[in-house]
């Protein structure tokens, strides 16, 4: 019986461990979400950006042969 006894200690204290490895990664996933959703990721561009809204030249026709010619 004791043997059993030892074996059960034994799952108890991994079950145990298992608990606590996962609530302390589940813990730190949470941080490094709530910091992420606290960037701003859509800040207006600094420095020498150049906006590329509007294209210049050629026509959505002229693009589109060049995206089958390039098989992008």
């Amino acid at each position: 019986m004791s043997k059993n006894n030892t074996q059960f200690q034994e799952i108890v204290k991994v079950l145990i461990i298992f608990t606590i490895c996962t609530s302390v990664f589940y813990v730190a996933l949470r941080v490094i979400h709530d910091q992420h959703e606290r960037s701003h990721r859509y800040d207006p561009p600094e420095g020498a950006a150049v906006k590329v809204i509007n294209p210049v030249g050629a026509g959505w026709s002229n693009r589109l042969s060049i995206f089958f010619q390039l098989g992008e």
